[in-house]
């Protein structure tokens, strides 16, 4: 009798290890952007960032950015660094030295990509590293374009 409710225990058990063994297996590996819900890869072209961007949230500051999409702003002694940019998905990172605080932000820009809507929130106030301020929201205006690789200026 036992061996016939170990036969069956087997056989019902079976197809669910099964089936747990070929699902989807997790990597202990970490993609390059430490932001939760991060764009699979960064397949987009960051040439497309450069320039000047106008960041609206209280009150308007002037975003420089570099081909890789990372640059400064004036308040607090701004940095803004680029780390996931896919279609109209950017991620990245944030610090401002003059205050001592940093976080991420998350941008979905517009089909034209000449604005955006965005949500920022902090990762580190101080040497408080679990911060329970919150974040906030912001737009972002596209002022000026670097020319791509692609375009050629005009001859004088």
């Amino acid at each position: 009798m036992r061996r016939m409710q170990f036969r069956v225990g087997a056989l019902i058990l079976t197809p669910l290890l099964l089936a747990a063994c070929s699902g989807p297996q997790s990597s202990h590996l970490m993609t390059s952007s430490p932001l939760a819900g991060s764009v699979a890869r960064d397949s987009g072209d960051r040439r497309v960032l450069a320039g000047e961007w106008d960041y609206e949230e209280t009150a308007v500051v002037l975003l420089t950015l570099d081909e890789a999409g990372n640059g400064t702003y004036e308040w607090k002694k701004g940095r803004f660094h680029t780390v996931a940019f896919s279609g109209l998905h950017w991620e990245g990172t944030w610090l401002q030295e003059e205050n001592d605080r940093e976080g991420h932000f998350v941008i979905e820009l517009s089909p034209d990509l000449s604005e955006g809507a965005g949500r920022w929130w902090y990762t580190r106030i101080g040497d408080d590293r679990t911060p329970t301020a919150k974040g906030g929201t912001f737009q972002l205006t596209r002022r000026t374009a670097s020319i791509t690789a692609s375009e050629t200026p005009p001859a004088p």
